[in-house]
């Protein structure tokens, strides 16, 4: 494979800023919608060797290129310092050689997972005859709308090409030369093994109007993913004219049964809360039964921890050092070393908060008593549930998916970590001998 450096050039995108410049919002949408489908079609013709290899050349320009895109990510890191954004923000855009790393290691991942196109998912045999099929194909054109995380547009590159897809990216504001510098080495090594450059595009502007001419690019593009805080996904869920796959805000609960081990109690809190308080399966609120006998010294140890407490009059009892909570810290996503903190009576108290305030990301319970876990996984309506694990397990590498397009919070189509799977649809094979129906 060749490991040449590739500049953080127009290889980004098809389209430049002039062309956004010259071109009303819906204009340049179209354009590029209607390059993404064309090279979607040759796309889906490739073999998934082909898609693989491109996707493991594409891992190899992004190290080659590191110096390069780290040197954007740290303009944007700067900017993102000069206009104030918070300490969460700022570590979601953070990029290190590390990091960086991971990001060319998911893309690897992703090309080595089993392909789904193609799949069959079952066949039937009619009394008449015919023979019945469903096989997973390609969605088609995936508009994807992030903010702030530039890793995001490795991953979507990376999923929607080895699932047959076209992509159209629009990255935040805040990362826009992340973006730039990550797509361009991207883009080399799809091109270099033979994927078509228009497969993946960036889009050019950071005019909000692109996105608005996105969301109603019906016929153009097949389904939007938003990614990014409440207000982006609200936004998108009311504008768009085309399906949304909805990522929603991780009001993730944890609920400390009376039956759980204090010590995995402690540990899987403050690993939920703390190991990294920026992403979307942080732990958001915790819940301390009533009935378990050390919650003092839990509690004590998440604010030696170095984070801040919200409490109920009845945690707060338990020391002096907790803040108390208003009626909207119970559905703050807050992203920082905040943290809510409820005592419930017995499971039921603990249901009824999480069926109030969860948003259906991620919650989960910490007990010994196996009945109460399965009655917890029964009745949480949530895309992920979890017994005694973490929160911030909460994440498609950690599922064995590879990267993850989002955590899908909605009911229809996908739901909990996107990856591959939820990137395709289906189409009905029909096999017959000549039936004709009476």
């Amino acid at each position: 494979m060749n490991r040449t450096s590739t500049p953080a050039s127009d290889l980004s995108s098809l389209f430049s800023a002039a062309d956004a410049e010259t071109h009303t919002p819906e204009a340049l949408i179209s354009e590029m919608g209607a390059a993404a489908r064309a090279a979607q079609r040759a796309l889906a013709q490739m073999s998934s060797a082909a898609r693989a290899d491109s996707l493991m050349r594409a891992a190899q320009h992004l190290r080659a290129n590191a110096a390069t895109i780290l040197a954007e990510n740290g303009r944007d890191l700067e900017a993102g310092r000069a206009c104030g954004l918070s300490k969460a923000l700022l570590d979601r855009l953070a990029l290190d050689q590390a990091r960086l790393e991971n990001v060319a290691a998911g893309v690897e991942a992703v090309a080595a997972l089993p392909d789904p196109v193609g799949e069959v998912i079952d066949t039937v045999e009619r009394p008449n005859g015919l023979k019945l099929s469903r096989v997973r194909v390609p969605i088609g054109t995936i508009g994807i709308i992030y903010e702030s995380r530039p890793n995001v547009t490795a991953d979507a590159a990376a999923l929607c090409v080895r699932a047959g897809n076209a992509a159209l990216l629009r990255g935040g504001s805040e990362a826009v030369h992340s973006n730039r510098a990550i797509m361009a080495s991207l883009t080399a090594g799809l091109v270099e093994g033979g994927v078509p450059a228009a497969a993946v595009q960036l889009i050019p502007t950071q005019d909000r109007a692109a996105v608005g001419a996105m969301l109603t690019a019906a016929g153009v593009i097949d389904m939007i993913v938003p990614r990014g805080g409440k207000s982006l996904v609200a936004r998108v869920q009311a504008d768009a004219r085309v399906p949304v796959l909805a990522h929603l805000d991780g009001i993730n609960h944890t609920y400390i049964h009376s039956a759980a081990d204090p010590a995995m109690a402690q540990a899987i809190a403050i690993n939920a809360k703390l190991r990294r308080t920026g992403i979307c399966g942080a732990m958001e609120t915790l819940l301390i039964d009533a009935g378990f006998g050390d919650g003092k010294a839990l509690v004590s140890s998440l604010i030696e921890a170095g984070c801040e407490l919200r409490g109920d009059d009845r945690i707060r009892a338990l020391d002096h050092r907790i803040k108390p909570a208003s009626d909207a810290d119970w559905g703050t996503e807050y992203l920082d070393a905040v943290l809510s903190v409820a005592m419930v009576d017995g499971l039921d108290g603990a249901l009824a908060h999480i069926a109030h305030h969860s948003s259906a990301h991620t919650d989960a319970i910490v007990t010994d008593d196996e009945a109460a876990a399965e009655e917890f996984l029964t009745r949480v309506d949530s895309a992920i549930v979890m017994h005694n694990a973490s929160s911030q397990f909460a994440d498609g590498g950690e599922f064995g998916l590879g990267a993850e397009i989002g955590i899908a919070t909605g009911r229809l189509h996908a739901r909990g970590p996107v990856a591959l799977e939820g990137l395709t649809t289906y189409k009905w094979l029909v096999r017959g001998t000549g039936q004709a129906r009476p």
